[in-house]
């Protein structure tokens, strides 16, 4: 063999035994230990007789063999194993699938078809040591599963080994493929192992004879002795228990669940259920919720993914909308159209269809009938997959080190024990290998080092690897045999305690007791006992060495909480130094007393333990060391329950891996330890045991909540109670209401009725950790619909995170939900999926997204697995696009996409995560590009499965946490709900956002919309500036004056809308690319990567100064130019009602948010930013107060200069993305014409110049243009400023010195008048003339050709008049009326309430200036004139809004039927001198008391008083 083969072979046995969980150090150090070992045992051999042993020593069968080298020719993983161990051959029979991982998951990717990509990324953070559930067959030796008892099912077909070549799935088990262990017949020696165990705990088994793995009997009986070590610690298993689950497929056939006596969860977590009781009840109840759910029962299992569309709850107002229907079907030559009320339901739809296609309707069933929407899927999956098979999903077992691994580390301490035993002289060499084999086992064992490994390890002389000061200093004692038997006897006895204790604490695949030889302990109740809670506190273990050097003083903090609030005082524990025995660690050896008796102690109390530490100071005098004020550092904390999911008192030693203490990592603490971190630092604690279990038992409810009558309460007491009982939400309550309800509880049990659900979100919060409160709150929420938990599901998913257990009733109603509504199980999933990446949840997760796997059928896990393989693939195609230069981007783009491509050639196709109902069979790759902003996501285009739908456009980013926009959307869907149920549609744009991972995720995208800055820069860099760009566009866009009328009243109500949401959200970064209008009108908001305030800076600068996005373009189009018009009064009244009404469901919005808090979204993490939205919605003021606060920030944000200048500091930002070979387009063009597409232009003519109204005052030219070819000329009406416009746009294109000079802009004097048209008429006559003439690349350019291209309104530029007349509907009345004023009025406990709102139509001041007008009341009658109230001046309107109330006190509801309120309308003038503008008398005695009186009064010139 060569010296490179023998290289090769040997870093493929290094890689092979790292598999198994040892460090390459500590494999060294065994391998080194063993030949050495091996040598002195050959010497041995050789000295002593052939046939004979010293009768005071045994030792090992392997011995009778050679140990180096050994030629085995199958399997090489022997080879290495008998070589380094040295070991029994029985140890070795290791079959390639089982015990090989290496070789397993070369299997994997050898016979796997697809990847599984489910769980792939949780299973990524959990290399090497990890063992995957679904590999290989169980083993034979495994105990039978605890509680609750399962059956296995009967195979009556033996085991047929035999070696198949075919491709297979490696994540099912076939008899027919996988090789057992062992055959039947041959059984596995573990005498020694039971014999240690049962004298540590005096139970002896009777012994049998060591026997062979391979059957062969021959050979020298050598039996261990009784004080070394074992050889393995495999399961102990009796033979009368031999479990057949081996025999079984984890994938089976379809058959009926009832003869299926364990169901589906037992397969789903064999390794987990054998080592956790509390994941074995979990499957229990799994497999009971499958069986309430059966395949062929079509009430509980549809089987359809439903389409996205309006609920029914959404359109029961009817809200008056008329629905245009086209219904395609095979059975219709041509499709059938027909219009219907948009409250329609799907099944009205139905029989309307039928009526027009059937004659006779008696024979025929709606039901028989589905209803889809085209371009949207609606696939029937087969009832019969639901419950057909189960899939196992890989998952990695987390665990510090495999059984083969601890064999090897054992037998190496076995040949080390009995070498110091047999040793006379060199007895500190022997002392230090000896030490050296336990290090290595503890450091595998999770570098713990228990007080028992530590004091049988004082007892041995100090040696180079432990110096310490306890050790035994006198060596001489070692020297008596039986003192080194007794200190080799207890280093095995703390040995086999910490194997035990490893394997109770970890997930690991062996045990050393039978759970079968566990006695059930009497059961005692928790309130009987009345002792005080305690326990001791041994050592911090795996201190990083770092911390010694950083740290002092080290201490522990323990407190009891219940719901996050602490039951007493929390306890402290002395301050320590970190210390080094055989690994760093901090010892305390300290009992901890809480002054609380155990029958105090709630069930779902909680035990937190804090490591606190000192920083070492600085180098340092003595006097700056005292100058120095150090604080403590929280290191790590770690929680767990004081009971378990049985209820009983936690007992015995534990240990608890520690949780980093990190800044803002929510309000949620997991219940787990941290033991997925392979450095967490471990807290040893041993709490007391006893011969009983302490149970927490629930009373009856008569025994502890007596129930009173509510009237035998004073009337003070009653009323006070029913106020308290009837607020909206648990925010409101008060520190005195809830002292007040924990007195008169037992009076509340029948005025405190049910919650709706939405209210009981509130009691799923970590505030409400108590069982049957929340089996409550679900159980009142299980009326909600399937539609509106959808809108739930994120706060639901984290609310999983507050349930003390793994199984609770939470669980069980979301997965009750979920088989019954695959859209629930798509996005269920899929938040589950997420929520993995929570370090602190992740096991949780884990087994909630194996149950849901479990209660889901096999064609919808397949496609759950082909959605993460697409994702996957479009993740790294993005990462790779993100890190590429921008000149190679669409090229490496497109090369990805191939991988997409190849993707749909193997599926032939996938649903969406964004939404189930989108429904792709491949990609446009040309289609596809990618956005030049920071995260470069990608632009996607699927082809559709339906042919009658689009393609599914979607942007797909990697490298943006998309959870804090898919909770802004979510908010904002609800909060459009709402206004739609009390009937005001806000025209809201609402599109989904979906976190497939932390960093990526999709984004839905919507057609025909534009980013503002885009609009905006269509007049320049300098267009956020300007006041037409949007109303431009819009006209550019819909070209007619209805769809422009249409469009701007899309944009009012849409508008409206945003402005409240994104208040109330506090969404900030809004620059003009993170809002779009779309062609129609309607605007929305899109990038939420800041809100509750949390605005961009901009150096010191808060970059968001304004309360919202509301600016003077935005007015433009509101108003119909840039004076305020009543439209304007109809946006503020909008926003006022829109937000008044999400002011009525603040604890709706508090109690969605709340339960996000531990979502690890960065600015949602505490309680302040909460407040932000409290704030924001003022609860408890009046709707006239909100609507006062609410106007006051439309005209901040409509005054705010600095949206502008944030707006304009974009557009100069964004320059540097802009592409050389985009070419600029005119902003009133709807598209680009060529001189190819309209013909030659010969000659160009400004004939006449007209007048306009509408976008504003001013004229327009008629260009009379004249093409080659055609008859006739066409006529177009164009503006100076289009003009000036095209100039611009052409100046970026040529250089100055190829264009004719442009007309002069500035003008002095009045800029509109009749003699300034004229002039420009000539010039510009003069300017289109050279502008023909240039040269041909100036000439025959688009941007001229676009520019003289008709557009619909130049049909009518032969007319004298505007083309748009003036909007005469918000014209003043004619004659007398002078304007119109809309108050609010009302009268309730004694006092007048008037607030003015609007007014409308008020005439110019005589110079033909726009007043400033202000409004003053008189309550008549009013000798005194002390009546008098006024409000603020409007400045330059003839259609102010004031939103301001004018309140007079004391006003006796007998006078109030003959006052009079005497309204004046005035203009502010200079020196005081103010002018009338109109005037009203309203009388007061038609008003009813406690009823507001909303409406418009006229306002005369001349009233009669």
């Amino acid at each position: 063999m060569s010296a490179a083969q023998t290289q090769n072979d040997r870093e493929q046995c290094w890689g092979c035994l790292e598999s198994l969980g040892l460090s390459q150090r500590e494999l060294v150090l065994a391998e080194a230990l063993q030949m050495e070992y091996d040598a002195l045992a050959r010497h041995r051999q050789d000295k002593a007789p052939a046939n004979t042993l010293p009768p005071e020593t045994k030792s090992s069968p392997a011995k009778s063999e050679p140990s180096l080298p050994r030629h085995v020719p199958s399997p090489p993983w022997n080879n290495l194993q008998q070589g380094v161990t040295g070991s029994d051959p029985m140890l070795n029979h290791v079959q390639p699938g089982v015990s090989n991982l290496s070789q397993s998951s070369s299997e994997s990717s050898g016979f796997s078809k697809e990847p599984r990509y489910i769980l792939d990324e949780w299973k990524s953070d959990f290399e090497g040591t990890s063992q995957l559930l679904s590999k290989g067959p169980p083993s034979l030796d495994e105990p039978p599963p605890p509680v609750p008892p399962r059956n296995p099912i009967p195979q009556n077909d033996p085991f047929i080994v035999h070696r198949s070549s075919a491709p297979r799935d490696v994540n099912l088990f076939t008899p027919e493929v996988d090789q057992p262990k062992l055959s039947f017949g041959d059984t596995l020696n573990y005498d020694n192992l039971n014999d240690s165990l049962s004298k540590l705990n005096e139970d002896w088994l009777s012994p049998n004879r060591s026997q062979r793995a391979n059957g062969d009997k021959s050979g020298k009986t050598v039996a261990r002795s009784n004080t070394l070590p074992p050889q393995i610690p495999p399961r102990t298993y009796l033979p009368a228990q031999k479990s057949t689950r081996s025999q079984r497929r984890v994938s089976i056939d379809p058959v009926s669940l009832g003869s299926r006596p364990n169901g589906f969860g037992y397969e789903l977590f064999q390794v987990s259920e054998e080592r956790d009781e509390e994941v074995a009840a979990f499957c229990h109840i799994l497999d009971l919720l499958r069986l309430a759910y059966p395949c062929n029962d079509y009430s509980k299992n549809t089987g359809f993914v439903w389409s996205p569309c309006v609920a029914q709850d959404e359109l029961q107002q009817g809200l008056g909308v008329s629905i245009k229907v086209t219904v395609y079907s095979d059975n219709f030559r041509e499709p059938l159209t027909f219009s219907c009320d948009g409250s329609s339901t799907i099944d009205l739809l139905i029989y309307q269809t039928l009526c027009y296609a059937h004659d006779d309707l008696d024979m025929i069933d709606v039901d028989d009938y589905l209803l889809k929407i085209c371009g949207q899927a609606e696939d029937d999956v087969t009832p019969s997959t639901m419950n057909q098979s189960i899939l196992l999903q890989e998952r990695s077992i987390k665990q510090t080190v495999t059984r083969e691994a601890l064999t090897l580390l054992l037998d190496t301490f076995y040949n080390e024990a009995e070498s110091f035993l047999l040793s006379e002289v060199e007895l500190p060499l022997h002392v230090e290998r000896l030490v050296q084999s336990v290090k290595a086992l503890c450091s595998s064992l999770a570098a713990v080092e228990t007080p028992d490994i530590t004091a049988a390890l004082n007892q041995l002389p100090a040696c180079p690897c432990r110096l310490q000061p306890k050790v035994q200093k006198d060596v001489s004692v070692l020297a008596k045999r039986e003192n080194r038997v007794t200190i080799v006897e207890k280093l095995t006895a703390a040995i086999l305690d910490l194997v035990e204790l490893y394997c109770s604490t970890f997930n690991a695949n062996f045990h050393t007791m039978p759970h079968s030889s566990r006695s059930t302990a009497p059961i005692q109740e928790a309130g009987m006992v009345t002792n005080v809670l305690s326990f001791s506190v041994y050592a911090a273990h795996r201190i990083p060495i770092t911390w010694a050097a950083s740290y002092e003083n080290f201490f522990l903090s323990c407190s009891l909480t219940h719901g996050g609030v602490e039951l007493c005082a929390p306890q402290h524990t002395s301050k320590q130094s970190v210390s080094k025995y055989l690994f760093h660690l901090v010892v305390w050896d300290q009992r901890v007393c809480f002054p609380i008796q155990i029958n105090q102690l709630p069930r779902e109390s909680q035990l937190t333990v804090t490591l606190y530490a000192t920083p070492v100071p600085p180098p340092g005098g003595a006097e700056e060391k005292g100058k120095q004020k150090r604080s403590i550092e929280a290191l790590g904390w770690v929680t767990m329950p004081l009971f378990n999911f049985r209820h009983v008192l936690t007992c015995g030693r534990k240990l608890l891996g520690l949780w980093p203490s990190t800044p803002g990592s929510g309000n949620a603490r997991s219940s787990l330890p941290n033991f997925s971190q392979p450095d967490s630092v471990i807290l040893q604690v041993d709490f007391p045991t006893s011969s009983f279990e302490v149970r927490f038992s629930t009373p009856a409810p008569a025994e502890f909540s007596p129930q009173y009558e509510f009237s035998r309460l004073d009337q003070l007491s009653q009323k006070q109670l029913h106020d308290v009982l009837h607020k909206k939400s648990l925010f409101w309550l008060t520190p005195e209401d809830r002292r007040l309800l924990w007195e008169k509880r037992y009076f509340c049990h029948v005025e405190w009725g049910c919650m709706n659900h939405l209210d009981a979100l509130g009691l799923l919060n970590a505030t409400f950790p108590d069982q049957e409160c929340r089996r409550t709150a679900v159980q009142w929420m299980d009326s909600i619909s399937d539609p509106e938990l959808l809108d739930f599901l994120p706060q639901l998913v984290q609310a999983l995170k507050y349930e003390c257990y793994l199984d609770s009733h939470l669980v069980r109603f979301l997965l009750r939900r979920a088989i019954g509504d695959i859209r629930i199980a798509h996005y269920l999933f899929w938040l589950l999926k997420d929520a993995l990446q929570d370090s602190q949840f992740s096991v949780r997760y884990q087994y909630l997204l194996a149950a849901l796997l479990c209660c889901s059928g096999r064609g919808l896990r397949e496609e759950f697995d082909r959605q993460c393989w697409l994702v996957n693939i479009l993740a790294k195609i993005a990462q790779r696009v993100r890190d590429a230069s921008p000149s190679s981007r669409q090229a490496i783009l497109r090369e990805g996409l191939d991988e997409v491509k190849q993707f749909f050639s193997m599926n032939s196709s996938c649903r969406l995560p964004l939404n189930p109902g989108l429904f792709v069979k491949g990609i446009n790759i040309q289609s596809c590009s990618y956005f030049n902003s920071n995260a470069v996501p990608l632009k996607l285009s699927f082809q559709n499965q339906d042919t009658l739908g689009d393609h599914v456009n979607v942007i797909f980013k990697c490298g943006d946490d998309l959870r804090q926009d898919m909770l802004t959307l979510q908010i904002i869907r609800i909060m459009n709900k709402i206004w739609i149920q009390e009937g005001l549609d806000m025209r809201m744009v609402i599109f989904r956002c979906f976190s497939t991972g932390r960093g990526k995720g999709m984004v839905e995208m919507i057609p025909s919309a534009e980013t503002l800055r885009k609009i905006q820069v269509e007049h320049g860099v300098t267009g956020s500036f300007k006041d037409r760009p949007l109303a431009d566009w819009l006209q550019k866009h819909n070209p007619t004056e209805d769809e422009y009328e249409k469009a701007v009243e899309n944009f009012i109500y849409s508008c409206a809308g945003c402005c409240v949401a994104t208040y109330i959200l506090g969404i900030c970064d809004r620059h003009n690319d993170n809002i779009m209008l779309k062609t129609s009108g309607h605007m929305f908001h899109i990038d939420f990567g800041k809100f509750l305030g949390h605005a961009q800076m901009f150096g010191n600068i808060k970059r968001d100064r304004a309360p919202f996005v509301f600016t003077s373009d935005m007015a433009y189009v509101i108003n119909g130019g840039d004076k305020p018009s009543s439209r304007f009064h109809d946006f503020v009244d909008l926003c006022c009602e829109a937000y008044n009404l999400i002011r009525k469901h603040a604890h709706l919005f508090l109690n969605l948010l709340g339960l996000m808090l531990s979502s690890g979204i960065p600015e949602l993490s505490d309680v302040d930013d909460l407040k932000y939205v409290y704030d924001a919605l003022r609860p408890h003021e009046s709707e006239a107060d909100a609507t006062m606060h609410f106007t006051r920030l439309i005209e901040s944000s409509l005054g705010s200069v600095a949206t502008k200048l944030n707006f304009f500091i974009h557009n100069l930002a964004q320059m540097k993305f802009a592409s050389s070979e985009e070419r600029p387009v005119l902003s009133f063009a709807p598209r680009v014409y060529t001189l190819k597409s309209d013909g030659v232009i010969r000659n160009l003519f400004v004939c006449r110049h007209i007048k306009t109204y509408t976008p504003s005052k001013g004229y327009s030219y008629v260009v009379k243009v004249e093409r080659e070819g055609q008859q006739g000329s066409t006529l177009v009406q164009r503006t100076f400023e289009e003009f000036h416009e095209l100039h611009s746009k052409l100046q970026l294109i040529f250089p100055s010195s190829k264009l004719p000079s442009f007309p002069s802009r500035f003008v002095i004097g009045r800029s509109r008048g009749e003699a300034l048209a004229d002039r420009r008429k000539e010039e510009l006559n003069g300017y289109v003339w050279h502008l023909i003439h240039a040269t041909q690349e100036v000439a025959q350019c688009d941007l001229i050709y676009t520019f003289f291209h008709p557009l619909p309104r130049d049909e009518r530029a032969g007319s004298s008049s505007s083309s748009f007349s003036p909007d005469v509907s918000w014209a003043p009345v004619p004659g007398t009326v002078a304007g119109e004023v809309k108050l609010s009025v009302l009268y309730k406990s004694d006092k007048l309430f008037i607030m003015v709102m609007h007014i409308r139509g008020l005439q110019p001041l005589q110079d033909g200036t726009d007043p400033d007008p202000y409004v003053k009341l008189y309550l008549l009658p009013d000798p005194q004139k002390t009546s008098k109230r006024k409000t603020k001046a409007a400045r330059r309107t003839c259609n102010p809004t004031y939103n301001e109330m004018l309140v007079y006190d004391k006003i006796p509801r007998g006078d109030l039927q003959q006052r009079t309120v005497h309204l004046r309308v005035l203009s502010e003038g200079a020196f005081w001198e103010n002018t009338l503008l109109g005037e009203t008398i309203i009388q007061l005695k038609d008003l009813t008391p406690g009823h507001r009186w909303v409406g418009w009064h006229q306002l005369g010139s001349d009233i009669n008083r």
